[in-house]
Formats: structure tokens, sequence, C-alpha cells
């Protein structure tokens, strides 16, 4: 995840469209509307991006939705934190291949770097490792759903930590609804029966980290005069760094590095947290965070898919109906009531 949308100043929904997730998916970034000497960060005059903003998008959604299938097929030869360990250390090679490629440099103050260190913990090596645990016991379609329940925590903790948020019906409502289909997917009527309660506990809590780590940057790293790449380049190291401590006190090494699982997991680093924060990034800058938000509601359509068609995972009906009221309850949270004049 990203720390830019702390400095943005907007609603966390606007600006953090739950990530990726595993992605984290993130992850999340500010509207770069400016750069730090003031000027547009949006294409100029002539200069036009290689890809539609639209062929992007798709692909952001392609990405964040087959990082959990990624994450499977990486627990499936690996250990989790060294599934956690390889994805932030590839997804950071990338941000600091750009950023030597940009000659940015990382940021000078202690207290960012302090801030960074939190951020990073509840927006990346926590959740990711989290979902690395669940999937050991629970399918990618399911990890996928419950991700898409981070936009229905962050409006919930927002509601309380951001003085600012005010509740309304129609956020109440979206909350309400969001977290029916919560129920629905778990299939609460039936006891959870044909669930793991540990990693769906897992999912559900790598969702929940995601908006605590939000709020945390916005109240802290507000006005940082640091570039969005640099900030999230730093995160994503002192992340990694954290990942591979804890790594290195409770596991071992990998007796062997099977192929395909080690390809998962250098796909899941590289494109699902590397490249697709650039792609959001540059998404949000040309088109506005109203409209880059908009992949959330693709995620759990493409990791469903994927898990079925690719991994042979069971979909049983409550599943899909579950998850398009969670989807559908995000949408109400998120949108705004009009004001009449």
């Amino acid at each position: 995840m990203s720390t830019a949308a702390a400095r943005s100043g907007a609603h966390p929904a606007e600006t953090n469209p739950a990530a990726p997730g595993p992605t984290g998916t993130p992850p999340p970034s500010l509207p770069p509307r400016s750069t730090t000497s003031g000027h547009s960060a949006a294409p100029r005059g002539g200069a036009r991006r290689t890809l539609d903003w639209r062929l992007r998008f798709g692909i952001l959604s392609l990405v964040w939705g087959f990082s959990f299938l990624f994450i499977k097929v990486g627990t499936q030869g690996y250990a989790p934190l060294h599934v956690t360990f390889g994805r932030l250390a590839f997804g950071s090679a990338v941000l600091v291949a750009v950023l030597v490629a940009k000659r940015e440099r990382l940021p000078g103050s202690a207290r960012t770097w302090g801030h960074l260190t939190v951020a990073a913990f509840f927006l990346n090596a926590l959740p990711f490792s989290l979902f690395a645990y669940a999937e050991l016991t629970i399918p990618s379609t399911l990890a996928g759903i419950c991700n898409a329940s981070s936009p229905l925590w962050g409006m919930a903790l927002s509601l309380v930590a951001l003085s600012e948020d005010r509740p309304t019906r129609r956020r109440v409502a979206g909350l309400g609804l969001g977290f029916l289909g919560v129920l629905t997917v778990l299939g609460a009527w039936q006891g959870f029966s044909g669930t793991d309660p540990t990693g769906t506990a897992m999912a559900l809590g790598a969702s929940l980290s995601y908006p605590i780590g939000w709020i945390y940057v916005r109240r802290t790293l507000a006005g940082t005069k640091v570039s969005n790449v640099a900030l999230s380049g730093t995160q994503m190291l002192l992340a990694t760094a954290q990942a591979g401590l804890v790594a290195a006190l409770f596991t071992s090494a990998p007796a062997a590095y099977p192929v395909v699982p080690l390809l998962a997991v250098v796909a899941l680093g590289a494109l699902g947290t590397g490249v697709a924060f650039l792609l959001q990034y540059g998404l949000v800058a040309e088109v506005g965070p109203t409209t880059a938000q908009m992949v959330t509601y693709f995620v759990p359509v493409i990791a469903t898919a994927a898990g079925v068609a690719l991994l042979g995972e069971q979909l049983s009906w409550n599943t899909p109906v579950g998850a398009l009221i969670i989807l559908a309850g995000a949408a109400l949270t998120r949108s705004r009531t009009r004001r009449t004049t």
C-alpha cells in the first residue's frame, strides 16, 4: 500500500481502492495533481502515455485479481513468510529501479522514516503475511472476496477516527449491507460450515489492516513534501526488512526452490506489488481517484474466476451472491449525497 493517500486530504474511500489488496494491494496512491515544485504531474502538451488509460485499468484489474492466485500457488512451495518476503523484495526492486531512473532520493527526515515504518507494517508486512497464511486453508476466491470488505472497514474506522467524516444514512446503510454480504459469503445461516474460521479471520484481518494504516498515515504524513514514489519505495523497503527479520527468526531457509511457486512469488511482487502501484499512480494522475478506484469492483470478480478456472476451486451460490452484496455496500459507503442550493 502507498502512503500517498494520507496527503490528499480527501476522504479515504476516494483515494484508497481496496487493495489490493493483496495488493494491496495494496496500493492506493495520492492523486498526484501537483509535484513538490507545484507543476502538474499529469501529462502536458504533446506528451502522451504509451497505453490508453482503459487498457492500463484493465491490466491493473487483472494483476490485482490474479494476485490471490499467485499467493495460493506460492504457498504450495514456500512458507507464508517466505512468500511475503519475496513479494516485498521483488516489489521493492521495481520501485527502487524507478527511483534510480528518475534520480529521486529517499526521504531524509527521521520522523518520516518512523511513520513509514508503522505504515509498512499495517499496509504491507502484516496484511501480506495474513493473506499468505489464510490461503493455506481457504480458497483464493474467498481471500479475494474478503479483501473487498476493506472499504467497509475503512468507512467504519474513519467515522470513529476522523472527525471530518460524518455518518450519513447512505453510509450507514452501505456498511450494514456490506457486512450482510460478508455473512452471506461465510454462510452464517448454516453455522459457517464449509469455511475455515481461522483462515477466514486472517483474510478479514488483512482487509482490516489496510484502513488502519491509511488512517495512520493520513494523520501523520499529511503535507510531507516527498514524492509518492519515494515514499512508497521507502515504505516497501521497510516492509521487506520487517518481513525478512520475522522470517529469519521464525522459519528456516527453503530446502528447495520449486520453479512454479517461485515464478508465482516473482509475479506477485514485481507485477502485483511494484508495477501495480505504478499503474495505479498513473491512473489517478490521469483520470482522477474516482475513476481509478473503480478497479476495486473488478478485483474480486477476477480473483474468483481465476481460482475457479485455473485452480479448480469450488464455488457455492452464496459466494458470488455475497460478493455482489459486499460490492454494493462498498459502493454505497463511497457515494456522496448531492447538495441542493
